[in-house]
């Protein structure tokens, strides 16, 4: 179903003090997503903070230049939100990916309200706003700011270029259409600078996640027939090689470059205990976001992830096993 942005709108409008969040171990699209809404929403006169389960990731510090972006716990607590009117949740709608702000949502007495493009969804006590046909959270910002009238502004174009140009893979996903690139096109025009963003993102790795790409891609493995690839990523890599958690971005996307490959499948040792599961797809026939589902996971029928609290070899072979009958 379509947004009910007369409603959206109404909301914003009523309403003066704003706290936005996204989920744990978050992308461009959801750290893009929350800048980009905050500066829609202070282009109103609204008073907005950004608050995470997590701090930002070392390797995307570069989308939030004035340190907007906060942690629940690091310097915020519950407390601190307790004047906050509206509590937005941007580019999820499932508990688990909330890590500690979960409580937070849960105890608020603040209004409630989503903003998300995935199909899967668990019910926050919150009001829905959702298009699973947008191919980012971001294109969703980018169109409420045209429902609220605000002028794109450098910062606001260039967060959500970061957010949409991510999340369908720089425009070469099947999610891309070609209102995908006339939005790009706004975006530029308005002052977002790809190039920046691209280095920024893909032209400042440390030797440590070069690293640990060799660990992991060293450690692929396919299946019998070629169209199955998985690869892992221990704690001891960690330690090995120096690398953070949110050096894994993107790994599992290059495995999906051997030939023939159709689904990949990355596992990451959690510190905290279990193993994150990502999927990825390019058969149509095999949907990640069902996929995910399976685990109590969720996301976009292309990419997909899960966390399962089982040791790495049954986790291996329950997700092994789940992709075999997809792909029957």
């Amino acid at each position: 179903m379509p947004i009910d942005w007369p409603r959206f709108a109404e909301i914003i409008r009523r309403h003066q003090r704003f706290v936005l969040t996204s989920h744990v171990r978050p992308d461009c699209d959801a750290l893009g997503s929350e800048l980009g809404m905050a500066g829609v929403l202070e282009a109103l006169g609204k008073n907005v903070r950004i608050v995470n389960g997590q701090p930002t990731p070392p390797n995307l510090s570069f989308i939030d230049p004035r340190r907007r972006l906060e942690a629940i716990g690091v310097g915020v607590q519950p407390a601190d939100l307790a004047d906050r009117e509206v509590l937005m949740v941007l580019d999820t709608s499932a508990w688990t990916q909330l890590g500690p702000m979960a409580d937070v949502v849960r105890s608020t007495r603040a209004k409630k309200i989503v903003l998300d493009h995935h199909v899967s969804s668990d019910d926050l006590g919150a009001e829905m706003f959702k298009d699973t046909d947008a191919e980012a959270t971001g294109r969703l910002v980018l169109q409420a700011a045209d429902q609220l009238g605000v002028k794109l502004t450098p910062e606001i174009a260039s967060s959500l270029f970061a957010a949409i140009a991510t999340d369908t893979g720089w425009f070469r996903f099947a999610s891309t259409t070609g209102d995908t690139l006339r939005a790009a096109g706004r975006l530029l025009d308005a002052g977002a600078k790809p190039g920046d963003i691209y280095r920024s993102l893909y032209e400042q790795d440390s030797l440590a996640r070069i690293n640990l790409m060799g660990l992991s891609l060293a450690r692929a493995k396919m299946e019998p027939g070629g169209r199955v690839i998985h690869t892992s990523i221990l704690q001891d890599d960690f330690r090995k090689t120096g690398a953070v958690p949110s050096d894994t971005e993107d790994i599992v996307n290059m495995t999906l470059q051997v030939g023939g490959v159709e689904v990949a499948l990355m596992l990451v040792e959690l510190a905290g205990g279990g193993i994150k599961v990502s999927f990825r797809s390019r058969n149509a026939a095999v949907d990640c976001s069902k996929l995910a589902e399976q685990f109590n996971g969720g996301g976009h029928k292309a990419a997909a992830g899960a966390t399962i609290f089982q040791p790495l070899p049954i986790v291996e072979s329950l997700v092994l096993d789940a992709v075999r009958a997809a792909m029957k």
